[in-house]
């Protein structure tokens, strides 16, 4: 089983840039989409043999999740169950019959770590017992943009970032959480250096230096590990300031 994340920074943006193209002919069985920033009646997007999902934000041009599938599934959730965090069209979790697969969107903490508080007390808590919540049920597979770079390696200048959104203490212990959970960052399974980024800031020369951030992750269950093949970082895709990161399952 093939299965691909990327945050789209708009999903009409993105198909305006080519983005359709490389969805179109990337081969995945399933498809998660993050920031699809629309309403599913304003894009046009046709992909042969999938079917879509959508979890758009009840704010016009803002968050929003989707998934395509060429599986049926056996059941689709919206959000995370509490109206006072689903507003916001951040979570699918799609239950295919030997597993779930979850797409995710996490709040960014934004300037100031304005919204800080809201991500380490109330949504990573809220998230984390929702995976593992399905895990009790059957293995999960859980992707999207989490907002996070988790180690220093994980972006290209961790110094200079400390306690900016992102790379905070608290952000990073959310997402050692996480782990301790018992689920895997599937990447890191395979890759244990630096150098590898899914985010770069919009300014002129940053990707081309490739000086970014490893933001968007796929977490598998840890009894996903014998069928987990590969999990791979796809740079050179263009159409987001994010790139497509995948996994593949035997």
């Amino acid at each position: 089983m093939h299965l691909v994340s990327w945050n789209v920074n708009g999903l009409r943006a993105c198909l305006r840039k080519g983005g359709g193209e490389w969805l179109a002919s990337c081969g995945a069985d399933v498809i998660c989409l993050q920031e699809t920033r629309a309403l599913p009646e304003q894009v046009t997007l046709e992909l042969s043999g999938y079917t879509p999902y959508w979890n758009p934000a009840q704010k016009a041009g803002y968050s929003g999740v989707a998934i395509w599938t060429r599986e049926e599934p056996v059941s689709v959730r919206y959000g995370l169950g509490r109206p006072e965090l689903d507003h916001e069209g951040r979570v699918i979790t799609l239950e295919l019959p030997d597993l779930f697969v979850v797409a995710c969107y996490t709040p960014n903490a934004q300037r100031e770590l304005v919204r800080l508080p809201y991500r380490q007390n109330v949504w990573d808590p809220a998230f984390r017992a929702h995976v593992q919540q399905l895990d009790r049920e059957k293995p999960v597979a859980f992707c999207g943009d989490l907002n996070v770079a988790h180690r220093e390696i994980d972006l290209a200048n961790p110094k200079q970032n400390r306690r900016n959104a992102g790379f905070t203490d608290e952000e990073r212990a959310g997402f050692d959480a996480l782990l301790e959970a018992g689920f895997l960052d599937s990447f890191r399974v395979f890759e244990p250096g630096g150098g590898h980024y899914s985010w770069w800031s919009n300014r002129k020369g940053v990707r081309e230096r490739n000086i970014g951030w490893r933001i968007d992750y796929f977490l598998v269950s840890e009894r996903l590990r014998p069928r987990l093949q590969e999990a791979a970082i796809h740079p050179e895709v263009m159409g987001s300031d994010h790139c497509p990161v995948s996994i593949r399952l035997g």
